[in-house]
């Protein structure tokens, strides 16, 4: 049950979510976990390394992409160097709450920590790891009958070895996070990261759909993921309530525009907005058949989509529309961040690339 992604897996995400859906046939399980036991290769080439996340910390911007590769720019995206990490497995996403304390997830399992800005890095979970938390956690759970899909869950993890990749996370604070991936696999934290707790057993996702994106939208948990799953929930984490969908495509986002609305985005130009925090939902047009593989609410409220083909698509009215201004990179963009100076910087497959038009963002 071992689902292989390509090395731009956020960038290339419509391919996997159509050619392996939950219920492809089962693969052999990878054979680079020695990946977790070796650190990053510091290299020049690293700097072209495929990026599928960036963030700011700060003023600083953060990259994380293939290889465990981490990289940092203190100019707003015009250079960049690289940091120091414990693992060669990819990374998927990246969050930090100040300029200090960030967290990085990716493949075999892999949750990093930073408490330097992104500076070093170090291991908190992996994927052997969360399968030891899994069967800890369905031994307790009482009634014995009520255990027995806990424990089929932590066999399987076990079973198939640490394959299953994370790809969201969102901390609320220092303390306090979640982080979701491949087969409907989710951790909660309450000391940032010092321990984990299992949270796949409390999501309606009976058939396991890969969780793609996760975040906090007006003091609501949102996760989305593959065949229009939409998950909510009210009580901080504590439970969750499926929604219904628009759309049984993949989604591979959510976002929260100025005014409340929530938007989530995905496979084939797919954007849906809602204003009743999902219970109902309105097409939102985009204009493009580019898978949407990320978005930012922007420093002067505007809304941003980026795709798959490079384009850049803005909206200015809450996310009812969105408008292509420009092509902003020859390659696919996995990931976009505004840096502090008001331009953005992508995460691509040859690296972190700074948008030539500087300042097209805060127009």
């Amino acid at each position: 049950m071992f689902i292989k992604f390509p090395p731009a897996a956020r960038a290339l995400m419509a391919g996997l979510a159509l050619g392996c859906a939950s219920s492809c046939a089962p693969a052999a399980p990878p054979a680079n976990v020695g990946a977790l036991a070796h650190p990053a290769v510091q290299s020049a080439t690293s700097l072209s390394a495929a990026m599928l996340a960036v963030t700011r910390a700060g003023s600083r911007l953060v990259a994380v992409g293939e290889r465990g590769v981490v990289l940092l720019s203190d100019d707003n995206g015009g250079s960049w160097r690289q940091a120091r990490t414990p693992v060669r497995a990819s990374l998927t996403a990246v969050q930090f709450v100040d300029d200090q304390l960030g967290w990085a997830v990716g493949h075999l399992g892999v949750i990093l920590h930073t408490s330097d800005g992104g500076q070093t890095w170090v291991r908190q979970l992996d994927g052997v790891q969360t399968a030891a938390l899994f069967t800890q956690a369905a031994e307790v759970i009482v009634p014995p009958a009520s255990a027995e899909p806990a424990r089929a869950y932590a066999r399987l993890l076990t079973q198939d070895g640490p394959d299953k990749p994370f790809l969201g996370l969102r901390f609320s604070d220092a303390k306090n996070g979640i982080v979701v991936g491949a087969y409907n696999l989710a951790l909660v934290t309450h000391d940032g990261g010092s321990s984990w707790q299992p949270l796949s057993q409390i999501l309606p996702n009976p058939r396991s759909l890969h969780l793609y994106g996760i975040s906090k939208v007006d003091n609501t948990i949102v996760i989305v993921g593959e065949q229009g799953l939409i998950l909510r929930s009210d009580d901080g984490g504590h439970s969750f309530s499926a929604l219904p969908s628009p759309y049984k495509g993949s989604w591979f986002g959510v976002m929260s525009a100025r005014d409340g609305a929530w938007i989530v985005y995905g496979l084939r130009g797919s954007a849906y907005r809602s204003t009743d925090r999902g219970s109902s939902w309105e097409q939102a047009q985009t204009g493009v058949p580019a898978s949407l593989t990320s978005g930012l609410l922007l420093h002067d409220g505007s809304l941003l989509l980026v795709t798959q083909t490079g384009d850049l698509l803005y909206s200015t009215n809450g996310g009812r529309s969105f408008e292509p201004r420009s092509a902003a990179a020859p390659t696919a963009i996995a990931d976009v961040a505004q840096a502090a100076d008001g331009s953005l910087t992508f995460a691509t497959l040859r690296g972190p690339m700074r948008d030539p038009t500087r300042g097209a963002a805060s127009r």
